[in-house]
């Protein structure tokens, strides 16, 4: 069975590895494959490094968008080692009900529902690169019966700060900022600063439904060419994918 190595953004931030370090350990859980991670800023090991004691290996991304990260240097690191790179986790309808999750969440910590709810992506100035936050906040509209818009921590805009501005000169005063991000770091602290917020949801990377769509893409990735597993495994991956989607 080929190893699965998780990429990861990184940050220096206290704290930033925990939840990725519990996704690692939930998708060892439902697959029992190799899983190991790999940042590719800010933290150790690299992911050259990990990459570099596992060819071969297959890649998953664990970014919400598809930016420069994702579509230039991950790739880059992963052929100097003959490893295949899966899809990230843009777009997915499973990222957007784990930030559903999350949002009714932060309500019930709040004390009260939002009337209006903020979006909140990392950024990027690539096109195509905020793609996936769009289509979060597509996801979310039909769930939510409360206005629901896009902003960016960096390379776009609006801001956080300047989308719950708009929203509360409209009259709406309970603005909950939804963190389109998977760990703590420079952005999930500037997002607790923004000011007049009602509540601000938690990252997403140790929600149940990421374990689900990692072992997914791992298995879309390695159940073909001359390093897959054996059909079997492959097939319980698949099996445990869609149970773990099924249980959140």
């Amino acid at each position: 069975m080929r190893d699965l190595v998780m990429a990861v953004h990184g940050s220096a931030r206290p704290g930033a590895a925990v939840p990725v370090g519990r996704l690692a350990e939930a998708v060892r859980r439902l697959g029992g494959a190799p899983v190991a991670v790999g940042y590719l800023d800010h933290r150790a090991p690299s992911l050259a490094d990990v990459l570099a004691e596992r060819p071969g290996a297959v890649v998953v991304p664990l970014l919400l968008g598809d930016g420069y990260h994702r579509t230039v240097d991950l790739p880059a690191v992963a052929r100097r080692f003959d490893c295949a790179v899966t899809r990230g986790l843009s777009g997915e309808h499973a990222v957007a009900l784990a930030l559903y999750d999350r949002l009714r969440a932060a309500e019930r910590a709040a004390g009260g529902p939002a009337d209006a709810v903020v979006v909140a992506g990392a950024g990027s100035s690539r096109p195509g690169g905020d793609d996936g936050t769009l289509r979060a906040v597509e996801q979310l509209r039909p769930l939510l019966p409360v206005p629901v818009t896009a902003a960016y921590c960096s390379a776009a805009a609006p801001d956080p700060a300047a989308a719950v501005a708009r929203l509360r000169a409209r009259g709406l005063r309970r603005v909950v900022l939804a963190a389109h991000l998977l760990a703590p770091g420079r952005f999930t602290h500037a997002l607790a600063a923004v000011p007049d917020t009602w509540a601000v949801t938690e990252p997403l990377a140790d929600h149940p439904r990421l374990a689900g769509l990692v072992v997914a893409r791992y298995t879309e990735a390695a159940g073909t060419g001359p390093r897959s597993p054996a059909g079997g495994a492959a097939a319980s991956w698949n099996r445990a994918g869609r149970a773990a989607n099924r249980a959140a």
